[in-house]
């Protein structure tokens, strides 16, 4: 009981904001630069932005720019200084931060470019002593730096500041930590060829900054947050020595705010108002927590662990057991379309229709069946109308190696067909010479693009046949979005969700499967999400619409706590089985993906460890012992925000 009381004294140690939405945060802190900028101007004077790099920070970026254009707010008075870069690195490079800088955000303004401060990447070993030096004077000679973005890696750096990194660290060279270099993977395309080394603000140079906003957005961020805020000062978390800047805030969405005691047990910060949702997600902490199962829990246990208010408010641990076990056990079904001519009333499905028009979105070409595969096949044998509408192509998903295989496949083809031989010939000629002198990150050939595309669309055809799904209703949307050729992707535009919502206007479907997965750390499938949700909001008036469902799965990154999750499908062995051959059907995403983040294992392994541990949960909790579940959250429409 000692370490719970310790636990209790104080939580938070940095002033954490937290936002419904990663877009409706980046537009705050962009309003707030814009009210400085804006401040500065009308007193004559120059304002100093640090600036950060990676996926975080472009919906800020974005929002900037958009208030440059529309708002007319000049960035002629702005000066700034970047974080880091890596090194060795040219700034002409796709994969460089000067390159990203000027993409995301100094091209669209009217910034004097002598104003732009990036680290170099391109000087000499032997005189980056004397440049750090430099960068730290320039720094100095404008007064400092007045605004400071950060983001935070997963290893708990700030910049480039890797675990170790002592408090009185300035701008410098710095070894890259594993980790860190395998979540840069995604740009680089090899963990080879990400570097090893950066140049990078030190501690003490980002403490001078007046005031700092750290953006942290996605599940994948959680943990690291809540060490940083909560957790005593640790060289092995840098980000945890913001807690002694006198001006700091963190700014989180939803998803990134997860682990951070407040949000996952409350009851452990301070009183609580009791709704039925908290005391389930209190009552599994429980019983997970004790190892007990959720009818063996007693009032003592309840006491002993911070829950003695919700005894006294609520009731007995008997009746409180009772309901939570009742509860969780309505959500497991057999039958995710709804059972016919069955009582309803205790299931999370609807019988009527008992034949339903279904659509399952699937952002990536596998995403259906490696999250939702077992409840795929599930509900195309059980009779309803199921279409798969894979969102966009995958292209930037498959390795060189499998293009220059199928290129050359068609060019050998070829001649027992009636084709053009001399647009092969050509086709060949220049997606094998782009292929073999192409340098890693490098945008691909639209041609490569295509091919790419092709490669994974026959590979998304085999896997939902397997699920017993006819070729026409298999859809691919192709949505604009993605097609940058690069793992950045554009911002969602009215033509992605026209897209969608002229799909879904056709089919007028009585059930939607989309991916819910912010733990997705290359942020698509929440881009996905907000297109089907844009559609679905474009649409509410049709009457259908108000009788269609909005079913949420996740996929390879992350799991439905077990308080949160309303169906859980059981799979058999078999079905478990038949799951994994409609997932080996992708076969470019086999062994070593492209883009595999931080989790060595296959897709395949990473879905059944996820789904047999969703059983596993259930079990301990008490309820049947089933091989593994597919778990699903539905959307409330009433709570949409777009």
């Amino acid at each position: 009981m000692d370490a719970l009381k310790y636990q209790l004294r104080s939580i938070e140690k940095i002033p954490v904001r937290i936002w419904e939405n990663s877009k409706e945060a980046s537009k705050h802190v962009a309003r707030s630069i814009a009210l400085a900028v804006r401040q500065k101007q009308q007193e004559g004077e120059q304002i100093v932005l640090g600036l950060a790099t990676g996926s975080t920070p472009i919906g800020l970026y974005r929002e900037l720019v958009r208030i440059h254009k529309e708002e007319n707010l000049s960035f002629s008075n702005v000066v700034t200084f970047n974080l880091d870069e890596y090194y060795p690195m040219q700034p002409d490079d796709a994969r460089s931060y000067v390159r990203f800088m000027y993409e995301n955000l100094f091209s669209h303004l009217d910034i004097d470019p002598k104003n732009i401060h990036i680290p170099d990447g391109t000087v000499a070993m032997e005189d980056l002593e004397a440049f750090c030096a430099d960068y730290e004077e320039k720094i100095e000679a404008v007064g400092g730096i007045d605004i400071q973005v950060l983001g935070i890696g997963r290893t708990g750096h700030i910049g480039f500041n890797e675990p170790g990194s002592f408090e009185g660290s300035v701008t410098r060279l710095v070894k890259l930590d594993n980790i860190t270099r395998r979540d840069a993977i995604k740009d680089f395309i090899e963990f080879d060829k990400v570097p090893y080394r950066a140049i990078t603000m030190g501690i003490a140079s980002i403490f001078k900054a007046k005031s700092i906003y750290l953006l942290a957005f996605g599940m994948h961020k959680a943990e690291v947050v809540r060490k940083a805020v909560e957790d005593p000062i640790t060289p092995a978390c840098p980000a945890s020595y913001l807690q002694e800047h006198p001006h700091v805030r963190f700014i989180l969405d939803q998803a990134a705010s997860e682990g951070l005691t407040k949000i996952r047990t409350p009851w452990l910060v301070g009183l609580c108002n009791w709704t039925d949702n908290l005391i389930c997600q209190a009552t599994i902490w429980l019983a997970q927590t004790t190892g007990k199962p959720i009818l063996k829990l007693t009032d003592e246990d309840y006491n002993e662990y911070g829950l003695s208010d919700l005894i006294v408010e609520y009731d007995s641990a008997y009746n409180i057991n009772i309901k939570i076990f009742n509860g969780l056990q309505h959500t497991i079904t057999g039958w995710p379309g709804g059972k016919p001519n069955a009582d309803d009333s205790q299931r999370p499905e609807r019988a009527l229709p008992a034949k339903k028009r279904v659509i399952l979105f699937s952002p990536h070409p596998d995403d259906d069946v490696i999250s939702m595969g077992g409840t795929f096949i599930r509900l195309v044998e059980q009779g309803h109308e199921v279409h798969v509408a894979y969102q966009t192509s995958g292209n930037i998903a498959v390795h060189d190696h499998d293009a220059l295989r199928f290129v050359e496949f068609i060019k050998e083809f070829q001649p027992t067909l009636d084709l053009d031989t001399d647009k092969i010939e050509a086709l060949y000629k220049k997606v094998t010479k782009h292929l073999n002198k192409k340098q890693a990150g490098e945008k691909d050939l639209a041609e490569t693009r295509k091919i790419k595309g092709l490669i994974r669309r026959g590979e998304a055809r085999s896997g939902a046949r397997v699920c017993g799904l006819p070729d026409e209703n298999i859809h691919f949307l192709d949505l604009p979005f993605y097609e940058t050729g690069l793992s950045t992707k554009g911002a969602i535009t009215e033509k992605d969700v026209n897209i969608i919502t002229e799909f879904l206007e056709k089919i007028k479907p009585h059930q939607v499967y989309a991916a819910g997965d912010l733990a997705d750390p290359h942020g698509t499938h929440k881009v996905c999400l907000d297109a089907i949700l844009a559609g679905m909001d474009k649409l509410k008036n049709q009457s259908w619409v108000k009788d269609c469902w909005l079913w949420l799965y996740r996929g390879a990154w992350h799991e439905w706590r077990i308080d949160q999750i309303e169906m859980a499908v059981p799979l058999s062995p078999t079905e478990v089985a038949n799951k994994r051959k409609a997932i080996f059907m992708h076969q470019s995403q086999k062994d070593r993906p492209p883009f595999p983040g931080s989790d060595e294992r296959e897709f395949w392994e990473r879905a059944e460890d996820r789904n047999k541990a969703t059983a596993a949960a259930y079990h301990q909790l008490g309820l049947a012992n089933y091989e593994a579940m597919e778990a699903f959250v539905r959307w409330k429409f009433d709570k949409m925000s777009i």
